[in-house]
């Protein structure tokens, strides 16, 4: 719960429609997949140029996530 938590206040916090953001959460064996959901306006602002946001979205959520012992992916759609 706290990586999905970690995730969707760094999501909202990017997007100007934070309303809109929504995570699916899934297992995927001992993987917890987080597929971020966003307003089509929104994608570009989370993904960056050359995908350098999402990256870091990534790292910070992997650490975390390595930190807790626990295995997490972040995915959007």
């Amino acid at each position: 719960m706290l990586m999905k938590d970690l995730t969707l206040f760094i999501v909202k916090r990017l997007a100007d429609k934070p309303e809109s953001v929504l995570i699916e959460e899934e297992q995927d064996g001992d993987t917890t997949v987080l597929n971020l959901v966003v307003d089509e306006t929104d994608k570009g602002k989370v993904i960056g140029k050359q995908g350098k946001v999402i990256k870091s979205i990534r790292t910070l959520v992997g650490v975390a996530a390595q930190k807790a012992g626990v295995r997490t992916a972040v995915e959007i759609d």
